[in-house]
């Protein structure tokens, strides 16, 4: 593999884990290095801090890939690191300044999220939110099988209210870096035409929208997902 050929980084997002992106990793397969980064979900900022972290530490060119608020994360995380050669939105979140996940995901009806998520105090401040185990299969996943998604509800990692409220600060990365965007038009938790709406404004270099397809597509769809990101690769 020649040493030019960015690393792919993949960043979850709410309601997800690192191994949500397992299926993806598997069909990239041993020509790809790949790192499956552990998003925080604190707050965008201190987020995106960590997901530089990570660059950082892996020392070369990547790839950034996110998920839902992962989306956020690597908006943010991109701006001013040489390193990142491309992005990758799935069923993301692509946010323009001051722009936030709430804000975004109530820009056009159709999400159905609020009402199947539980929340709790934190010990240092604000509230928690997870969707409920008997809402999880039908809201976020109801294209993937009942037996992974009871699995996936139950490692799913919170999120603080905190970060879906952050609004992204500075110019966002998709303005000056090439973007690929790839998305259900089944997603219970960002409505399709939230989507379409970011796609459109980033003048991605690709787009693949996928009918039937739920917000859990690296779960449902991780080839679909696994050759959007590996023409990212290749076209940047």
């Amino acid at each position: 593999m020649p040493d030019s050929q960015p690393t792919i980084v993949l960043v979850h997002g709410a309601f997800a884990e690192s191994a949500s992106w397992n299926g993806v990793i598997e069909r990239l397969g041993a020509a790809y290095d790949v790192v499956a980064a552990a998003n925080p979900l604190r707050g965008v900022a201190g987020d995106a801090a960590y997901v530089r972290d990570v660059i950082r530490g892996i020392g070369g060119p990547v790839v950034l890939v996110g998920h839902s608020y992962g989306g956020m994360v690597i908006t943010q995380a991109a701006a001013d690191e040489s390193s990142v050669r491309a992005l990758v939105y799935v069923n993301a979140f692509a946010p323009d300044t001051g722009e936030s996940a709430l804000s975004l995901s109530g820009k056009f009806p159709g999400s159905t999220l609020a009402d199947t998520l539980v929340q709790y105090p934190l010990s240092s401040g604000g509230n928690e939110v997870a969707i409920g185990q008997d809402a999880y299969h039908a809201q976020f996943a109801a294209d993937v099988s009942s037996d992974l998604t009871a699995l996936m509800a139950r490692t799913q990692r919170p999120i603080t209210e905190q970060a879906l409220s952050d609004g992204l600060s500075g110019a966002p990365a998709w303005r000056s870096l090439p973007s690929w965007f790839v998305f259900g038009d089944a997603d219970l938790n960002i409505p399709v035409a939230a989507h379409r709406f970011m796609a459109e404004r980033a003048e991605p270099r690709g787009q693949r929208e996928i009918v039937g397809g739920s917000h859990a597509m690296a779960a449902a769809q991780p080839g679909e997902i696994a050759e959007t990101i590996i023409e990212a690769v290749r076209g940047s």
